[in-house]
């Protein structure tokens, strides 16, 4: 989640420095720097999900998945995804940033949604590594794949599908991703299932 952007701009080399001592993480887009707010409960236990499903599947493979605190670096801007996936190594990769992402996952709320959808999905589609943009909605069961061998073409999957990551040689139920979340999607789907349990 994302606050006013400050007014002061920074060099890339001001604002990584700032962000090692800083309270709160900041992103760098177009040279200023706004605050990152702090994420709901729902937010945290859905990128853990799809992180906890990444780690467990990609345990012992040279793509490694990052959480939360890592930075990536896309097209002069600097972002902190929800999740994100590294296969390949970087000749500018630090300890805090990678440049060369496979995967990245944004969980969208109502004061992100815009943004994710339109100027950071817009860098993160220009990152010559990126195969998947994943956004997965909060409020409601949803979560659209951008997929460049689908040419970047969002494709949407509910409760009840699976998604395929090939490049990673990656799986995931959707309904393992909302893992502990309530809306009226999930009451809705849970029903059903219930529903043809009964009527076998």
């Amino acid at each position: 989640m994302r606050a006013i952007a400050s007014k002061l701009k920074l060099t890339k080399e001001e604002y990584l420095k700032g962000e090692l001592t800083a309270d709160v993480k900041h992103e760098l887009v177009n040279g200023e720097v706004y605050a990152m707010a702090g994420a709901s409960v729902d937010h945290n236990r859905i990128s853990g999900n799809f992180y906890s499903e990444l780690r467990t599947s990609l345990k012992g493979k040279p793509c490694e998945p990052f959480i939360a605190d890592m930075k990536v670096f896309a097209q002069g801007d600097y972002y902190y995804p929800d999740v994100m996936v590294v296969c390949d190594e970087h000749a500018e990769d630090s300890e805090y940033v990678k440049h060369a992402p496979k995967l990245i996952v944004e969980v969208l709320s109502k004061s992100t949604r815009v943004f994710d959808h339109s100027i950071k999905q817009a860098k993160y589609l220009r990152t010559p590594s990126l195969e998947y943009y994943v956004l997965v909605e909060q409020d409601f069961c949803e979560i659209s794949v951008l997929s460049r061998a689908e040419g970047f073409i969002p494709q949407y999957y509910y409760l009840g599908d699976e998604i395929s990551f090939p490049a990673i040689k990656l799986t995931i139920k959707v309904e393992d991703i909302y893992e502990r979340i309530e809306n009226e999607d999930k009451t809705l789907y849970l029903e059903s299932l219930l529903e043809k349990t009964d009527n076998k």
